[in-house]
Protein backbone atom coordinates (compact mmCIF):
# COMPACT_ATOMS: atom_id res chain seq x y z
CA UNK A 1 0.00 0.00 0.00
CA UNK A 2 2.33 2.80 -1.18
CA UNK A 3 2.12 6.42 -0.03
CA UNK A 4 2.37 9.52 -1.72
CA UNK A 5 4.56 11.58 -1.97
CA UNK A 6 2.88 13.64 -0.19
CA UNK A 7 1.54 12.06 2.76
CA UNK A 8 5.72 10.49 3.38
CA UNK A 9 5.95 14.49 3.60
CA UNK A 10 3.49 15.04 5.73
CA UNK A 11 3.54 12.00 8.11
CA UNK A 12 6.74 12.74 9.76
CA UNK A 13 5.12 15.85 11.01
CA UNK A 14 1.64 13.91 12.08
CA UNK A 15 4.00 11.08 14.28
CA UNK A 16 6.24 14.26 15.96
CA UNK A 17 2.44 15.43 16.97
CA UNK A 18 1.56 12.32 18.77
CA UNK A 19 5.12 12.13 20.51
CA UNK A 20 4.90 15.42 21.73
CA UNK A 21 0.83 14.57 22.59
CA UNK A 22 2.15 11.31 24.63
CA UNK A 23 5.80 11.49 25.08
CA UNK A 24 6.06 7.87 23.67
CA UNK A 25 7.06 6.43 20.49
CA UNK A 26 4.14 5.01 18.12
CA UNK A 27 3.92 3.87 15.10
CA UNK A 28 1.71 4.71 12.19
CA UNK A 29 0.48 1.74 9.81
CA UNK A 30 -2.17 2.30 6.92
CA UNK A 31 -4.63 0.05 7.06
CA UNK A 32 -8.22 -0.30 5.07
CA UNK A 33 -10.54 -1.05 8.59
CA UNK A 34 -9.21 1.34 11.30
CA UNK A 35 -9.39 0.32 14.76
CA UNK A 36 -12.15 2.47 16.99
CA UNK A 37 -13.37 5.74 15.68
CA UNK A 38 -10.22 7.66 13.96
CA UNK A 39 -8.89 11.39 14.90
CA UNK A 40 -9.37 13.54 11.48
CA UNK A 41 -7.01 15.05 10.38
CA UNK A 42 -7.82 17.48 7.71
CA UNK A 43 -5.07 18.97 5.41
CA UNK A 44 -6.97 19.34 2.32
CA UNK A 45 -7.44 22.71 2.61
CA UNK A 46 -3.96 23.24 2.69
CA UNK A 47 -2.79 23.27 -0.70
CA UNK A 48 0.72 23.27 -0.90
CA UNK A 49 2.79 21.78 1.56
CA UNK A 50 4.47 24.25 3.23
CA UNK A 51 5.99 23.48 6.53
CA UNK A 52 5.21 26.79 8.12
CA UNK A 53 1.66 26.11 7.42
CA UNK A 54 1.83 22.22 8.01
CA UNK A 55 3.11 22.89 11.67
CA UNK A 56 0.25 26.34 12.38
CA UNK A 57 -2.54 23.77 11.32
CA UNK A 58 -1.51 20.77 12.62
CA UNK A 59 -0.76 22.89 16.07
CA UNK A 60 -4.62 24.73 15.90
CA UNK A 61 -5.62 20.79 15.06
CA UNK A 62 -5.11 19.66 18.32
CA UNK A 63 -5.75 22.84 20.50
CA UNK A 64 -7.92 21.76 23.20
CA UNK A 65 -7.90 18.27 21.75
CA UNK A 66 -4.48 16.44 23.20
CA UNK A 67 -6.26 14.30 25.10
CA UNK A 68 -8.43 12.70 22.28
CA UNK A 69 -5.44 12.74 20.37
CA UNK A 70 -3.39 10.53 22.89
CA UNK A 71 -6.13 7.87 23.37
CA UNK A 72 -6.73 7.64 19.41
CA UNK A 73 -6.47 4.12 18.52
CA UNK A 74 -6.38 5.47 14.28
CA UNK A 75 -6.00 8.32 12.21
CA UNK A 76 -7.53 9.67 9.50
CA UNK A 77 -5.70 11.66 7.65
CA UNK A 78 -6.92 14.07 4.19
CA UNK A 79 -4.77 15.81 1.74
CA UNK A 80 -5.80 17.50 -1.46
CA UNK A 81 -5.21 14.85 -3.45
CA UNK A 82 -5.17 11.33 -0.82
CA UNK A 83 -7.26 9.89 1.75
CA UNK A 84 -5.68 7.54 4.58
CA UNK A 85 -6.57 5.55 7.55
CA UNK A 86 -3.60 5.00 10.26
CA UNK A 87 -3.14 2.50 12.92
CA UNK A 88 -1.68 4.18 15.46
CA UNK A 89 0.87 1.24 17.44
CA UNK A 90 2.41 1.57 21.03
CA UNK A 91 4.35 -1.09 21.38
CA UNK A 92 4.29 -3.46 24.11
CA UNK A 93 6.50 -6.73 25.07
CA UNK A 94 8.78 -7.96 23.00
CA UNK A 95 10.41 -11.47 21.79
CA UNK A 96 11.99 -13.00 24.46
CA UNK A 97 12.30 -9.58 26.99
CA UNK A 98 15.60 -11.35 28.52
CA UNK A 99 14.53 -14.33 30.29
CA UNK A 100 17.85 -16.59 31.29
CA UNK A 101 18.83 -18.49 28.73
CA UNK A 102 17.41 -16.95 26.01
CA UNK A 103 19.33 -15.44 23.03
CA UNK A 104 17.81 -11.84 24.50
CA UNK A 105 19.06 -12.10 28.05
CA UNK A 106 20.87 -8.96 29.04
CA UNK A 107 19.43 -7.03 25.61
CA UNK A 108 16.46 -5.45 26.18
CA UNK A 109 15.23 -2.43 28.04
CA UNK A 110 13.42 -4.84 30.80
CA UNK A 111 14.14 -3.44 33.90
CA UNK A 112 15.77 -0.36 33.46
CA UNK A 113 13.19 1.62 35.32
CA UNK A 114 14.07 -0.76 38.59
CA UNK A 115 17.78 0.70 38.03
CA UNK A 116 18.33 1.90 41.82
CA UNK A 117 14.52 0.35 43.36
CA UNK A 118 15.84 -1.25 46.82
CA UNK A 119 18.99 0.41 46.79
CA UNK A 120 21.05 2.52 49.59
CA UNK A 121 22.67 5.44 48.45
CA UNK A 122 24.25 8.01 50.23
CA UNK A 123 24.58 11.66 48.62
CA UNK A 124 26.55 14.61 49.99
CA UNK A 125 26.46 18.16 49.69
CA UNK A 126 22.74 16.56 49.92
CA UNK A 127 20.78 19.12 51.32
CA UNK A 128 20.65 21.73 48.27
CA UNK A 129 21.88 21.97 44.44
CA UNK A 130 22.30 19.02 42.30
CA UNK A 131 22.90 17.00 45.43
CA UNK A 132 18.77 17.55 46.55
CA UNK A 133 17.80 16.86 42.92
CA UNK A 134 19.84 13.72 43.17
CA UNK A 135 18.27 12.76 46.60
CA UNK A 136 14.92 13.55 45.31
CA UNK A 137 15.24 11.75 42.17
CA UNK A 138 16.91 8.51 43.76
CA UNK A 139 14.37 8.56 46.45
CA UNK A 140 11.51 8.74 43.25
CA UNK A 141 13.30 5.95 41.82
CA UNK A 142 13.04 3.80 45.11
CA UNK A 143 16.15 3.79 46.19
CA UNK A 144 17.03 4.47 50.49
CA UNK A 145 18.67 7.71 50.51
CA UNK A 146 21.24 9.20 53.42
CA UNK A 147 21.16 12.88 52.92
CA UNK A 148 24.72 13.29 54.09
CA UNK A 149 25.52 17.51 54.31
CA UNK A 150 27.58 20.03 56.64
CA UNK A 151 23.97 22.09 56.49
CA UNK A 152 22.45 19.24 59.26
CA UNK A 153 19.15 21.50 60.02
CA UNK A 154 18.58 21.20 55.96
CA UNK A 155 19.13 17.66 55.30
CA UNK A 156 16.81 16.90 58.27
CA UNK A 157 14.11 18.81 56.67
CA UNK A 158 14.25 17.65 53.19
CA UNK A 159 14.42 13.88 54.91
CA UNK A 160 10.93 14.68 56.34
CA UNK A 161 9.65 16.46 53.48
CA UNK A 162 10.66 13.41 51.58
CA UNK A 163 9.64 10.74 54.09
CA UNK A 164 6.08 12.77 54.76
CA UNK A 165 5.82 12.46 50.84
CA UNK A 166 6.28 9.11 50.46
CA UNK A 167 4.28 8.09 53.70
CA UNK A 168 7.46 5.61 54.93
CA UNK A 169 11.01 6.11 55.61
CA UNK A 170 12.90 6.19 52.52
CA UNK A 171 15.86 9.38 53.38
CA UNK A 172 17.59 10.25 56.50
CA UNK A 173 20.10 13.05 57.12
CA UNK A 174 23.21 12.68 59.04
CA UNK A 175 25.72 15.96 58.98
CA UNK A 176 29.14 15.48 57.70
CA UNK A 177 31.93 17.90 56.98
CA UNK A 178 33.46 15.84 54.25
CA UNK A 179 36.87 17.65 54.51
CA UNK A 180 37.61 15.80 58.16
CA UNK A 181 37.92 12.24 57.78
CA UNK A 182 36.72 11.54 61.07
CA UNK A 183 33.21 12.91 60.37
CA UNK A 184 33.17 10.83 56.65
CA UNK A 185 34.12 7.61 58.77
CA UNK A 186 31.45 8.61 61.44
CA UNK A 187 28.69 8.82 58.26
CA UNK A 188 29.61 5.33 56.89
CA UNK A 189 29.47 4.02 60.42
CA UNK A 190 26.04 5.40 60.46
CA UNK A 191 25.08 4.46 56.95
CA UNK A 192 25.67 0.62 58.02
CA UNK A 193 23.96 1.29 61.39
CA UNK A 194 20.63 2.63 59.20
CA UNK A 195 20.91 0.11 56.54
CA UNK A 196 23.73 -2.71 57.21
CA UNK A 197 25.52 -1.38 53.93
CA UNK A 198 26.15 0.64 50.50
CA UNK A 199 25.11 -0.17 46.83
CA UNK A 200 25.85 3.62 45.75
CA UNK A 201 27.73 6.21 46.90
CA UNK A 202 27.40 10.42 45.10
CA UNK A 203 30.15 12.46 46.08
CA UNK A 204 28.58 15.87 45.17
CA UNK A 205 30.00 18.07 47.94
CA UNK A 206 32.00 20.87 46.20
CA UNK A 207 32.94 24.50 46.88
CA UNK A 208 33.85 27.33 44.24
CA UNK A 209 35.77 30.25 45.00
CA UNK A 210 37.14 32.02 41.92
CA UNK A 211 39.72 34.12 41.89
CA UNK A 212 43.11 35.09 39.88
CA UNK A 213 46.20 33.17 40.38
CA UNK A 214 48.17 36.60 40.62
CA UNK A 215 45.33 37.81 43.91
CA UNK A 216 43.98 34.66 45.65
CA UNK A 217 45.22 33.79 48.31
CA UNK A 218 46.83 30.65 49.37
CA UNK A 219 43.98 29.87 52.34
CA UNK A 220 41.15 30.15 49.43
CA UNK A 221 43.18 27.57 47.17
CA UNK A 222 43.80 25.75 49.64
CA UNK A 223 40.24 24.97 51.06
CA UNK A 224 38.77 24.44 47.71
CA UNK A 225 41.04 21.53 46.98
CA UNK A 226 40.22 20.19 50.88
CA UNK A 227 36.66 20.10 49.84
CA UNK A 228 36.42 18.87 46.30
CA UNK A 229 39.32 17.19 45.85
CA UNK A 230 40.80 15.66 49.40
CA UNK A 231 37.48 15.15 50.56
CA UNK A 232 36.63 12.72 47.46
CA UNK A 233 39.61 10.31 48.59
CA UNK A 234 38.57 9.99 52.28
CA UNK A 235 34.48 9.42 50.98
CA UNK A 236 36.06 6.76 48.62
CA UNK A 237 37.99 5.17 50.97
CA UNK A 238 35.44 4.78 53.56
CA UNK A 239 32.44 4.14 50.96
CA UNK A 240 35.15 1.55 49.12
CA UNK A 241 35.23 -0.47 52.26
CA UNK A 242 32.10 -1.32 52.92
CA UNK A 243 31.28 -2.37 49.10
CA UNK A 244 34.34 -4.16 49.37
CA UNK A 245 33.01 -6.28 52.38
CA UNK A 246 29.84 -6.94 50.60
CA UNK A 247 31.45 -7.89 47.72
CA UNK A 248 33.57 -10.97 49.23
CA UNK A 249 30.11 -12.60 49.93
CA UNK A 250 28.24 -11.21 47.06
CA UNK A 251 30.63 -11.15 43.81
CA UNK A 252 28.38 -10.44 40.88
CA UNK A 253 26.60 -7.78 42.50
CA UNK A 254 28.06 -4.24 41.32
CA UNK A 255 28.16 -0.95 43.44
CA UNK A 256 29.31 2.50 42.61
CA UNK A 257 31.14 5.21 43.42
CA UNK A 258 29.70 8.43 41.30
CA UNK A 259 31.88 12.26 41.59
CA UNK A 260 29.75 14.79 40.51
CA UNK A 261 32.44 16.88 38.88
CA UNK A 262 32.42 19.46 36.61
CA UNK A 263 32.92 20.58 32.65
CA UNK A 264 35.45 22.57 34.66
CA UNK A 265 37.03 19.24 35.18
CA UNK A 266 37.19 18.86 31.35
CA UNK A 267 38.55 22.44 30.13
CA UNK A 268 40.24 25.02 32.46
CA UNK A 269 38.17 27.73 33.52
CA UNK A 270 39.45 32.02 33.58
CA UNK A 271 40.02 33.10 37.14
CA UNK A 272 38.88 29.88 38.59
CA UNK A 273 42.18 27.83 39.10
CA UNK A 274 41.41 26.20 42.38
CA UNK A 275 37.80 24.95 40.93
CA UNK A 276 39.14 23.54 38.02
CA UNK A 277 42.71 22.11 39.31
CA UNK A 278 40.78 20.50 42.32
CA UNK A 279 37.82 18.72 39.25
CA UNK A 280 40.93 17.97 37.20
CA UNK A 281 42.52 16.38 40.30
CA UNK A 282 39.35 14.42 40.56
CA UNK A 283 39.21 12.82 37.19
CA UNK A 284 42.86 11.61 38.31
CA UNK A 285 40.91 9.67 41.42
CA UNK A 286 38.09 8.70 39.89
CA UNK A 287 40.61 6.64 36.91
CA UNK A 288 42.80 5.24 39.99
CA UNK A 289 40.21 4.53 42.12
CA UNK A 290 38.48 2.73 39.20
CA UNK A 291 41.63 0.59 38.63
CA UNK A 292 42.00 -0.22 42.07
CA UNK A 293 38.49 -1.27 42.99
CA UNK A 294 37.32 -2.90 40.04
CA UNK A 295 38.31 -6.66 41.19
CA UNK A 296 35.71 -6.16 43.80
CA UNK A 297 33.16 -4.86 41.34
CA UNK A 298 32.89 -1.34 42.32
CA UNK A 299 32.62 1.13 39.73
CA UNK A 300 34.11 4.47 40.29
CA UNK A 301 33.05 7.29 37.15
CA UNK A 302 32.48 11.21 37.22
CA UNK A 303 29.60 13.05 35.97
CA UNK A 304 30.54 16.24 34.28
CA UNK A 305 27.84 18.94 34.53
CA UNK A 306 27.48 22.30 32.73
CA UNK A 307 26.19 24.98 35.30
CA UNK A 308 23.04 24.36 36.67
CA UNK A 309 21.71 28.16 36.52
CA UNK A 310 18.71 27.61 38.77
CA UNK A 311 20.80 26.22 41.67
CA UNK A 312 21.62 28.71 44.79
CA UNK A 313 25.74 29.14 43.50
CA UNK A 314 24.06 30.84 40.68
CA UNK A 315 20.21 32.22 41.41
CA UNK A 316 20.58 33.64 44.97
CA UNK A 317 19.45 36.49 44.82
CA UNK A 318 22.38 38.20 47.36
CA UNK A 319 25.53 35.96 46.29
CA UNK A 320 24.48 33.76 43.06
CA UNK A 321 26.90 34.36 40.88
CA UNK A 322 24.81 36.40 38.21
CA UNK A 323 24.12 39.01 40.57
CA UNK A 324 27.95 38.79 41.27
CA UNK A 325 28.70 39.18 37.59
CA UNK A 326 26.34 42.17 37.23
CA UNK A 327 27.55 44.14 40.10
CA UNK A 328 31.22 43.17 39.30
CA UNK A 329 30.10 44.63 35.49
CA UNK A 330 31.69 40.83 33.91
CA UNK A 331 29.36 40.87 31.19
CA UNK A 332 29.53 43.84 28.62
CA UNK A 333 26.34 45.95 28.38
CA UNK A 334 24.33 43.73 30.86
CA UNK A 335 22.30 45.71 32.78
CA UNK A 336 20.23 43.16 34.89
CA UNK A 337 20.42 39.96 35.80
CA UNK A 338 17.95 38.39 33.24
CA UNK A 339 20.85 40.00 30.71
CA UNK A 340 23.79 38.09 32.61
CA UNK A 341 21.74 34.24 32.15
CA UNK A 342 21.13 34.96 28.48
CA UNK A 343 24.81 35.40 28.13
CA UNK A 344 25.73 32.67 29.45
CA UNK A 345 23.31 30.37 28.12
CA UNK A 346 23.99 31.93 24.67
CA UNK A 347 27.45 30.09 25.14
CA UNK A 348 26.30 26.67 25.07
CA UNK A 349 25.12 24.98 22.03
CA UNK A 350 21.54 23.82 23.49
CA UNK A 351 20.68 27.23 24.90
CA UNK A 352 19.92 26.29 28.44
CA UNK A 353 21.77 25.56 31.72
CA UNK A 354 22.66 22.23 33.09
CA UNK A 355 19.17 20.66 35.81
CA UNK A 356 18.68 17.69 38.24
CA UNK A 357 17.02 15.53 35.29
CA UNK A 358 20.04 15.84 33.20
CA UNK A 359 22.19 14.98 36.12
CA UNK A 360 19.94 12.24 37.04
CA UNK A 361 20.23 10.45 33.47
CA UNK A 362 23.73 10.32 33.49
CA UNK A 363 23.96 8.48 36.78
CA UNK A 364 20.89 6.36 36.18
CA UNK A 365 23.24 4.97 33.08
CA UNK A 366 26.22 4.60 35.37
CA UNK A 367 24.59 2.23 37.60
CA UNK A 368 23.18 0.43 34.98
CA UNK A 369 26.00 -0.07 33.11
CA UNK A 370 28.41 -3.18 34.11
CA UNK A 371 30.89 -2.70 31.86
CA UNK A 372 32.04 1.10 31.99
CA UNK A 373 34.87 2.42 34.74
CA UNK A 374 36.86 5.35 35.52
CA UNK A 375 35.43 7.44 32.82
CA UNK A 376 34.10 11.35 32.79
CA UNK A 377 30.53 11.68 31.27
CA UNK A 378 30.45 15.65 30.43
CA UNK A 379 26.42 16.48 30.68
CA UNK A 380 27.36 20.13 29.32
CA UNK A 381 24.90 20.85 26.65
CA UNK A 382 28.14 20.23 24.29
CA UNK A 383 29.84 22.91 25.68
CA UNK A 384 32.37 20.77 26.32
CA UNK A 385 33.13 17.73 24.00
CA UNK A 386 35.92 15.13 24.19
CA UNK A 387 38.68 14.04 22.19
Amino acid sequence: MSLSESMRRVLPYIRGMLIGSTGRPVRLVPVVDPPGVPFEIDLSEMGEIEEERLLRSLSALIEGRRDELAGSLSLFVRLPEEERCFRVERRGGGPGRGEPGSPYEGLSTEGREDVVRGRVAVVTGGAQGFGEQIVRGLCASGAYVCIADLNGEGAERLADEINAEAGEPVAWAVQVNVADEGSVEGLFARIVEEAGGLDLCVSNAGVLRAGSVLSQSSGDFRFVTEVNYVAFFLVTKHAARIMRAQHLLAPRWYTDIVQINSKSGLAGSNKNGAYAGSKFGGIGLVQSFALELVEYHIKVNAICPGNFFDGPLWSDPEKGLFVQYLRAGKVPGARTVDDVRRYYESKIPMGRGCTGPDVMRALYYIVEQEYETGQALPVAGGQVMLR
